[in-house]
């Protein structure tokens, strides 16, 4: 059960702002990293090092950018940014670890889900098509290793724009992507050498192991089910209002496990990390995540209806099969126990924090689950939940 408290009346404090040290454990309930640029992706990194648990990863969403793309690299005029940033626990301020230029908004971060470190510190993008970075140096030098795109080099055809994609935590070879093109893509990774925690390349090539027309539209979403050791799940949402469970051993077939009663596009969708029976998602300009159980598709398991304007992001607790947290336009960040919503009480979460803008992206630290990140206009905010 996670130590909940309402931090809405939580002094906001300006990052960089030096402190007395401290033992190792960031010791206040809020931090607060602004960017020059309005984020919009973020990731944790779940590497369980010291030195990176409080590391994550940031990116800009200049929407009319297109310059040439380098794979390290100051900011250009014109070309969006990705940067990796770093919260000292001692000093407790945050620090720019590295930075690289990114040709399109990244439409999503994600850091491989490796938290032993038994690979290289790969960071993955995608945008107009999946690129793979390895983190060198100790975080300071960036490599793109690799740059996977479902046309084919010769072909006439212009990439379709990926919406999102997904690492299988099972199985690190495999990845998953969607794109505007109406089809998932599933790809598989081969590293030419392992070098464990030395930080070297780690020669990533990538090829195409299945492609399939997952909606009629475009898919807006995709990801694994992860939990319960599962590989071979997983499921998208697509602009036609469904969403669809798909099988790796199976690929022919697939599973509406549910449509909008309006027809509304899917935009996310989120398995929990505990339990593999429970997913949630929500529609386009809709202020409610429906959660629910894939055992059961006569009805949803619970409607969170407590934001008062669209929900734009959604993370399960790492540690907890009950717990889901939710960042809205209404300048929220919810945090609710399903179970209680499930029963009709709790409907307006468990924890509330106020943002100063709109809450575009949130997500919950694997190594630190006391921790929560959100994105608010040009500023990354660290939340202690207690």
């Amino acid at each position: 059960m996670l130590p909940l408290r309402n931090l809405t009346n939580q002094t906001r404090s300006p990052a960089g702002t030096m402190i007395p040290p401290a033992t190792g454990v960031p010791s206040r309930t809020q931090y607060i990293y602004q960017a020059p640029w309005d984020v919009y992706a973020m990731n944790w990194s779940n590497r369980k090092d010291r030195d990176k648990a409080y590391r994550l990863a940031v990116a800009s969403c200049l929407e009319n950018c297109t310059g040439p793309f380098s794979s390290a690299g100051g900011l250009a005029p014109g070309v969006n940014q990705v940067n990796v940033v770093q919260l000292d626990p001692e000093t407790e301020r945050f620090h720019e670890v590295t930075s690289f230029q990114h040709a399109y908004p990244a439409t999503k971060v994600l850091w491989i889900p490796d938290p032993h470190g038994t690979y290289p510190d790969f960071l993955a993008t995608s945008g107009d098509c999946l690129r793979i970075f390895s983190l060198q140096d100790e975080g300071k030098n960036v490599r793109m290793e690799c740059t996977l795109s479902n046309v084919p080099t010769k072909s006439d055809r212009s990439a379709m724009p990926l919406t999102s994609f997904d690492w299988n935590e099972t199985d690190l070879s495999l990845m998953v992507t969607g794109s505007l093109d109406n089809c998932c893509t599933v790809w598989s990774l081969e590293t030419g050498q392992i070098v464990g925690r030395t930080g070297k390349s780690g020669n990533v090539s990538g090829t195409i192991k299945t492609q399939l027309v997952a909606h009629e539209q475009h898919v807006y979403d995709v990801a694994f089910t992860n939990a319960g050791g599962g590989r071979d799940i997983f499921a998208s949402v697509g602009d036609e209002g469904s969403l669809r469970q798909f099988d790796l051993r199976k690929t022919l077939e697939s599973i509406v496990i549910y449509e909008d009663p309006q027809h509304r596009p899917l935009v996310r969708l989120a398995w929990n990390k505990q339990d593999p029976n429970l997913v949630a998602t929500f529609a386009a300009d809709a202020a409610e995540v429906v959660i629910l159980d894939v055992r059961m598709y006569t009805a949803p398991l619970a409607h969170l209806t407590g934001h008062k304007s669209i929900v734009n992001g959604m993370c399960w607790a790492p540690h907890s099969a009950n717990h889901i947290a939710t960042g809205s336009d209404d300048q929220q960040a919810l945090i609710w126990d399903v179970q209680q919503a499930a029963r009709g009480t709790g409907i307006e979460g468990v924890m509330r924090y106020e943002a100063a803008g709109a809450v575009n992206q949130i997500q919950w630290s694997y190594v630190h689950p006391t921790w929560l990140a959100i994105c608010c206009n040009k500023n990354l905010e660290l939340l202690r939940i207690e």
